[in-house]
């Protein structure tokens, strides 16, 4: 560890609303699809339709979707979020604090407040480990805005990806193989993505060569062959054609090509959420079991296991050696 400036992390991600109500959903909805790096149409365009059509109308069954998984101490990004903070400043004997996109804790209180405790290099994680502008640029740009507003500016090193790390291809692998010991091992397994519009991917985002490159380490890994493993993209919005694969007309196909049990596992997710636990968990396991399907086992993410907590702690000493 670099021993003459005081180090801090922040570790950052999408969020999460405050409270699974119409209202929470709104306010973070309304930030979070607000910026030009996850819908870049022209705001002249977007905003009345984000207002009077999106917003009045989603925020409502969002949130109803957010109660069927919230959890005593918040949503799950949230808790498993404040876990792996206080698990990394353990391990690393260093400041750490958590920085949302959207929503709270933002990236501006999570900087303050290692601004605060005297740190003076800052070593940002955002918790994405394929890149895409959509999320880890989107860290980026919000941390320029904080520090274009402050009068200190900390030195500062950006984790960009971490999609082909070692650590991370066997935690993900060891989560399997512990899925496998206690549920059996499925017939195939689906590693969903979350999507970005494919117009995104053609302008340059390398995201799906990410995901590609994770999907293939995490199969040799398993030693599983191609027809044993598949990707796919999930959580889809709006009419523009997304990254294809879909998880969701995917996992309604399989029972007739004769995989009748099913592995899913999220590698983009740091940690589960309503995309995981509501989406996948719930909704696309419905749609396999009515296509004729005999069993479905989600894999959870990585969360705060020891594992996961280890690869954060590597990424940030080799950030900071």
């Amino acid at each position: 560890m670099n021993e003459h400036k005081k180090t801090g992390v922040l570790l950052a991600n999408l969020g999460t609303p405050n409270a699974p109500t119409a209202s929470g959903v709104k306010s973070f909805l309304s930030e979070f699809l607000h910026d030009h790096r996850v819908v870049d149409m022209s705001r002249w365009l977007w905003c009345p339709i984000l207002h009077g059509i999106i917003l009045p109308i989603r925020s409502p069954k969002v949130a109803k979707l957010y109660q069927s998984i919230w959890m005593e101490g918040g949503s799950p990004l949230m808790v498993y979020s404040q876990q792996q903070r206080d698990a990394l400043h353990e391990q690393l004997n260093l400041p750490v604090e958590l920085g949302m996109t959207y929503g709270e804790p933002s990236l501006k209180q999570g900087v303050e407040a290692l601004l605060a405790q005297g740190v003076e290099r800052l070593v940002v994680l955002p918790l994405y480990p394929q890149y895409s502008a959509t999320t880890t640029a989107a860290v980026f740009d919000g941390l320029a805005k904080v520090f274009n507003q402050s009068a200190y500016l900390p030195e500062l090193s950006f984790i960009g990806d971490y999609h082909n790390h070692p650590l991370f291809i066997k935690a993900l692998a060891d989560k399997v193989r512990e899925s496998w010991q206690t549920h059996g091992r499925g017939d195939l397994l689906l590693c969903s993505y979350h999507g970005i519009p494919k117009r995104y991917a053609d302008n340059g985002d390398v995201y799906p060569q990410h995901c590609a490159e994770t999907t293939r380490l995490l199969g040799i890994e398993l030693g599983l062959s191609e027809q044993q493993i598949k990707m796919t993209y999930q959580s889809q919005f709006g009419k523009e054609e997304w990254l294809q694969p879909y998880t969701d007309k995917t996992i309604e196909t399989l029972p007739n090509q004769g995989i009748k049990t099913l592995d899913v596992i999220c590698p983009a997710f740091s940690v589960d959420c309503l995309e995981t636990l509501e989406e996948i968990c719930e909704q696309n396991q419905e749609l396999f079991m009515e296509a004729g399907g005999e069993g479905f086992n989600y894999v959870p993410c990585l969360n705060a296991d020891a594992a996961h907590v280890d690869l954060m702690a590597q990424l940030i000493r080799e950030k900071n050696a």
